[in-house]
């Protein structure tokens, strides 16, 4: 499908939605709008090489209010919405799951519903044209075992967080409104993201600023856990394809083919600090990994299988985990303001999800 000129990402100051703003506007030339209601996790900072940009417009708004919805979308009237807009951090959604239903579950109610009303009055062209892309997670299909294979988009829902539990209504809500008004949806479950302006709450940049500050690296459990990573900015590109030539209807996995264990991605942080940022008692920051309490319903192991996207619609990861785990290490390092000062004001480094 082509023909799409401008494009709706909710949530594109957080940090996949902002790697999409950037590779919209950057890579591809197309005009965004920007909704995002900028919780504590989002980064305005992030979107600063494409504020300036004629294509690129941001709208304060939250995905749960109907009325802001459908007034964006009458005034800007986009060829596509890019959802992502979500609260995403496991740990979070077990100290408190409120706002996991209600933004995740109910944001995405009423901005379907929203999306439906445009959409259905919309000219014959225009309504053949437009896409509504969700973009939700693999925790959506629970844990595996060593040696089960990995998801693909026919393996059953299992959800076992309140995250993932919200991600999996969204989901089922999104096909619903396909199947019951036509509306013209494609979903897509990734994997693990890490790259640049990652908040730090998240395990890889929440592991590189504990090195860099001298502190221990907790390790959840024994750090056998095994997670597929997938580098932001390779996401970002197969979303673009999923949303202009996937097919209506249809569900994309998107993954990095690279499944690590915990302690495997702590241990190549450690080492790339050694490099990049020795420590200055001359030890190794290897001998600071300890191992703390796991949390709650851990699940032991994600793999994505994205075949599926391969063979469709041409898609691969450019970026190996070794590749882009050192592009990220040294952005972090060179960029230090900006993490800085969402540890001051916005997260200081604690642990999250205790609760059992």
């Amino acid at each position: 499908m082509s023909g799409i000129g401008t494009v709706l990402v909710t949530g594109g100051a957080g940090f996949i939605g902002s790697a999409v703003i950037r590779h919209l506007v950057g890579d591809v030339g197309v005009r965004v709008i920007n909704v995002d209601a900028l919780t504590y996790a989002a980064s305005p900072s992030s979107l600063a090489e494409v504020d300036a940009s004629p294509l690129y417009s941001f709208k304060h708004a939250d995905i749960r209010n109907r009325e802001a919805l459908a007034d964006i979308l009458e005034r800007h009237r986009p060829d596509a919405i890019m959802h992502l807009a979500a609260e995403s951090h496991v740990d979070r959604s077990i100290d408190g799951p409120d706002d996991f239903i209600s933004t995740n579950i109910t944001g995405t109610y009423t901005l379907l519903e929203a999306a439906r009303g445009y959409w259905s009055g919309l000219g014959a062209g225009d309504r053949s044209r437009f896409r509504f892309h969700h973009i939700s997670t693999d925790e959506v299909f629970g844990s595996l075992a060593t040696g089960d294979p990995a998801f693909t988009e026919e393996t059953p829902y299992a959800p076992r967080s309140p995250y993932a539990a919200s991600k999996a209504a969204s989901d089922h809500l999104v096909r619903a409104w396909h199947e019951t008004w036509d509306l013209p949806v494609v979903l897509s479950n990734c994997s693990n993201n890490y790259g640049p302006n990652q908040f730090p709450e998240k395990l890889i940049p929440l592991m590189i600023i504990k090195g860099l500050a001298g502190e221990p690296f907790p390790v959840y459990g024994s750090g056998e856990n095994v997670r597929d990573w997938l580098h932001v900015e390779d996401h970002a590109r197969a979303l673009w394809q999923i949303l202009t030539r996937g097919r209506t209807g249809e569900s994309y996995n998107v993954g990095g083919g690279s499944e690590l264990r915990n302690i495997d991605v702590v241990t190549g942080i450690c080492r790339l600090l050694d490099e990049f940022a020795p420590a200055a008692d001359g030890a190794s920051h290897l001998e600071r990994i300890e191992f703390v309490t796991d949390r709650p319903g851990h699940d032991f192991r994600y793999a994505i299988d994205c075949a599926k996207l391969e063979n469709e619609l041409g898609w691969s990861p450019r970026e190996s985990f070794e590749s882009g785990l050192r592009r990220t290490v040294a952005w972090y390092i060179e960029n230090r303001d900006w993490w800085q000062a969402i540890l001051e004001t916005r997260y200081a480094g604690g642990r999250l999800g205790t609760r059992g």
